[in-house]
């Protein structure tokens, strides 16, 4: 039940991004430009969906394990942002008429489908371990903010990684163009956590 108050607006602005994202969408290209199941676009928005998951479930965690306002407030614009874009993605392959999941591994789209994987949860780049979100999990106040702004910084490495494939390989406009914002807002992000790293005698792990 702690979560209410935040999954309660998230999922209304899901409805709202949604609703705007499918006109967009449509008047993008139409059904006759549908992306294939195995396209880019496709594998990007169920892909990145995953990533997003888990970069909403790290904020929520450190949210509940600090009073610190400047983390409370990023880890609550990381998860709102994330959770909305990943509804429109998700709206995105419903409009399709495309599977959420697919046979292909993960990173496929980008010709990265043989890719090792660290395992335990982390299936593309940038994604924390099982452990490490366990971790996460058992800390509290500083030693808390720290390994969450570690490990986002990571985590948003990787999403730019895959943001900048879509960007390249992508064909519907406008998922370029959210593809694109990931990238710029993200890498402001990195540059934020830097920051608050530092202020606390920390720095990013790689």
């Amino acid at each position: 039940m702690k979560h209410v108050g935040w999954i309660t607006g998230t999922a209304a602005a899901v409805l709202v991004a949604v609703g705007a994202l499918t006109y967009a969408v449509a008047e993008d290209g139409g059904s006759s430009d549908t992306p294939a199941a195995d396209s880019a676009d496709a594998g990007f928005a169920r892909d990145m969906a995953v990533h997003h998951q888990q970069a909403v479930e790290m904020s929520y965690i450190v949210r509940d394990r600090t009073d610190d306002k400047e983390v409370r407030l990023l880890a609550y614009d990381i998860a709102q942002t994330q959770a909305n874009q990943r509804g429109m993605m998700l709206g995105w392959l419903d409009l399709w008429a495309l599977p959420k999941v697919s046979s292909q591994a993960p990173m496929a789209w980008m010709g990265m489908g043989d890719m090792p994987s660290a395992g335990e949860g982390s299936l593309m780049p940038g994604m924390a371990t099982n452990s490490e979100m366990k971790k996460l999990e058992g800390l509290s106040g500083k030693q808390a903010e720290i390994f969450y702004l570690q490990l986002m910084t990571d985590h948003h490495k990787g999403g730019i990684h895959m943001a900048e494939g879509c960007v390249d390989k992508c064909t519907v406009d406008v998922e370029k163009r959210l593809a694109q914002g990931m990238v710029d807002a993200q890498q402001s992000e990195i540059d934020l956590m830097a920051d608050l790293l530092k202020k606390r005698g920390a720095k990013p792990r790689s």
